[in-house]
């Protein structure tokens, strides 16, 4: 490995273009210095790895310094294993993510049913609809897509698998929020940011605790234009065969194209039929 340098940075780490950049750092790591079990290297190193989402190829230890929030030294630590594990590479002032990076990935697809016996139903919903459908998990504060239709949309975000995104204004996130158990739910909001997207995104947390209430009682959620603008998106809960909630599924528009109406009218029986499939499927 060639010795890193702390050289300044050149200029500013940029997402890439025509990707939003939800998160301008990582989400600091949660209060458990009373856990004896606790291993703090390891919850640093995972951030550092996340600290080149939706920035370009190439960071400076100083950037990566400022996206998690941590000290330089203990950031170059982290790099000095991460590259002798071969999860990152560097010239010696920039550092970059390695293809091994992939391999984390695909032990959880490898391992975890969801994906795969979703797909199937996923793209029955987009062919029949003529839209994209996805499944996700909530994973901490945030939605995280495992498993999506081929077919693509035109939109500001696109949605690949593995994208993470805030659960309290998102379709899916809601679902998954309100199928929490009251206790977890507090405690949701007591850690998350409720930021504002845009002037439709709901960030008042009794005016989401509401929200929250009338998805339970629908056993579905809408979302029109709190994350993007010009973006309606309707999901439902997937339960597996003891009845607890373990993903969503959604389909995603343009406002402009498809009314709430139809959402609700068409796309809703589609949704709930693939979850059905998919819940006969599951195990555990």
């Amino acid at each position: 490995m060639a010795r890193m340098k702390d050289a300044p940075p050149k200029g500013k780490a940029k997402a890439a273009a025509g990707t939003p950049v939800f998160h301008s750092r990582v989400p600091p790591e949660p209060d458990m210095a009373e856990d004896k079990n606790y291993i703090a290297a390891l919850a640093r190193g995972l951030s550092v790895i996340r600290a080149f989402a939706y920035q370009r190829d190439q960071l400076t230890l100083a950037e990566i310094s400022r996206l998690v929030d941590l000290p330089r030294a203990t950031v170059r630590r982290c790099l000095i294993t991460l590259n002798a594990l071969n999860y990152v590479d560097s010239d010696g002032k920039y550092f970059s993510l390695s293809p091994k990076v992939l391999t984390l990935s695909q032990a959880y697809f490898s391992s975890s049913p969801l994906p795969h016996i979703a797909r199937p139903y996923i793209e029955q919903v987009s062919n029949a609809v003529g839209e994209s459908c996805s499944v996700s998990v909530l994973a901490s504060d945030e939605v995280i897509y495992v498993a999506r239709s081929s077919r693509k949309r035109s939109a500001s975000i696109q949605r690949e698998v593995g994208v993470n995104l805030p659960a309290y204004c998102t379709s899916m996130g809601r679902v998954l929020l309100a199928g929490l158990p009251p206790e977890d739910l507090d405690t949701y909001f007591r850690r998350v940011v409720l930021r504002k997207f845009n002037a439709k995104t709901v960030t008042d947390e009794a005016e989401l605790r509401e929200i929250l209430d009338q998805v339970r009682r629908d056993d579905y959620a809408i979302i029109d234009g709190e994350l993007e603008p010009n973006l309606r998106a309707i999901a439902v809960p997937v339960r597996n065969m003891s009845g607890r909630i373990v993903a969503a599924c959604h389909i995603s528009s343009d406002a402009t194209r498809v009314s709430i109406e139809k959402m609700q009218t068409v796309f809703l029986p589609s949704l709930r039929d693939a979850v059905a499939n998919i819940r006969r499927a599951l195990v555990g």
